[in-house]
């Protein structure tokens, strides 16, 4: 898998949302352990401890939710291609191909490897859904979103004709 250099777009505000939910969430865990040991008796320092942990920053090495395997398979890295496509459908631009294809790229997926279905149909109308792909191996990540999907729908497929992993027509990803 190649890997080319190019300017990153901004991480959308759903993944930057629910990265803050997350480190909210583990702050208040956190918090909650310190308020338990102090009215069960624990000493000072063990108390003070705790509220260290809980008042500093997360290391950069600590993973939140997950994450992008290089080295490894589509399956492996199912989880993190179907956070994205479900962090982006919980924003306003739920079908709009390109914030999935900038969304999945921020997360570290090849731009060069994708593949995305027009957001409109041949007259102009919204896409009953829409699909887009990343091609990883000789296996394919695959996404489709829209009204007539209900809720994102994700899956690893086989490489089809040529490399592709979509059928039908496809658009440029020129952005």
């Amino acid at each position: 898998m190649s890997r080319h250099s190019e300017r990153r777009r901004p991480v959308p505000i759903g993944l930057r949302l629910a990265g803050i939910g997350i480190g909210i969430g583990l702050a208040l865990a956190l918090t909650g352990c310190t308020a338990a040991q102090v009215e069960t008796g624990a000493s000072p320092t063990a108390s003070s401890a705790v509220t260290q942990i809980a008042t500093a920053s997360p290391s950069p090495s600590v993973a939140t939710g997950p994450v992008l395997v290089p080295d490894g398979t589509a399956q492996d890295n199912l989880p993190v291609f179907s956070a994205v496509v479900a962090a982006v459908w919980e924003t306003p631009q739920q079908v709009i191909g390109q914030a999935y294809v900038d969304s999945l790229v921020a997360a570290g997926f090849d731009k060069a490897a994708m593949q995305l279905t027009p957001d409109q149909s041949t007259v102009g109308n919204a896409a009953e859904s829409i699909q887009f792909s990343v091609r990883w191996g000789g296996e394919c990540l695959v996404g489709q979103v829209g009204p007539a999907t209900g809720a994102p729908v994700t899956a690893v497929v086989p490489v089809i004709d040529e490399d592709t992993c979509l059928v039908g027509d496809t658009r440029a990803i020129d952005w």
